[in-house]
């Protein structure tokens, strides 16, 4: 995907490389994580692994590698930094996955049997902000911008699905329906660099 970068002058950063951790037990089960969490499976941490062998590839000088403090990233960031010869590995609370509140831990049968019709008429990706104590998502905006305008150098980043769709829309200054839309498979990097996101191959 190549879209025109925002307005912002928000960065100092050469490259970002962006990752999701790999596939949790959660993940195969339905279950919405947000703030808890569960291990990656034996296929997330093969996904993890690959990752990080294409990272060093790459043949980078990486200034950092920063994750979200969650267990299934930290996880997931130590594998990918015995795949290689990376920087000692940084934790950022403002990479952690958007919390649904008294959703998190649940799958949409759980919601809908317990907030009946809160999910009424919603979509694929909004839904995670129909929580009535739930992050917002201009909360989880707030924050990632402010990570994007901090960073600087080439930065391998580990985070999630959600937020990580937040990430990318807010580097291409995307409308909310498009940010959400953006895919999150677990065994892909974005580049983030000059104005545009591609993924790496």
């Amino acid at each position: 995907m190549t879209v025109n970068v925002i307005s912002r002058g928000m960065l100092n950063v050469t490259e970002i490389y962006l990752l999701r951790h790999g596939e949790t037990e959660w993940n195969a089960s339905g279950r919405f994580q947000g703030k808890l969490d569960s291990p990656l499976t034996s296929h997330g941490i093969e996904q993890a692994k690959t990752s990080g062998r294409r990272l060093s590839q790459l043949g980078i000088d990486y200034d950092t590698l920063v994750a979200s403090p969650l267990g299934r990233t930290r996880q997931t960031a130590a594998i990918v930094a015995g795949c290689g010869r990376f920087p000692e590995i940084r934790y950022d609370q403002r990479l952690a996955e958007v919390s649904t509140g008294s959703w998190d831990g649940l799958t949409h049968i759980d919601i809908d049997a317990q907030w009946p019709g809160r999910l009424d008429q919603s979509t694929a990706f909004d839904w995670f902000f129909r929580s009535p104590d739930g992050e917002s998502y201009e909360a989880a905006f707030e924050r990632v911008t402010e990570w994007l305008r901090d960073l600087q150098g080439v930065v391998i980043a580990v985070s999630h699905g959600l937020v990580g769709r937040i990430i990318r829309g807010a580097y291409l200054d995307l409308p909310r329906d498009e940010a959400l839309g953006l895919p999150v498979p677990q065994d892909a990097i974005w580049r983030l660099a000059n104005g545009q996101i591609d993924a790496v191959r």
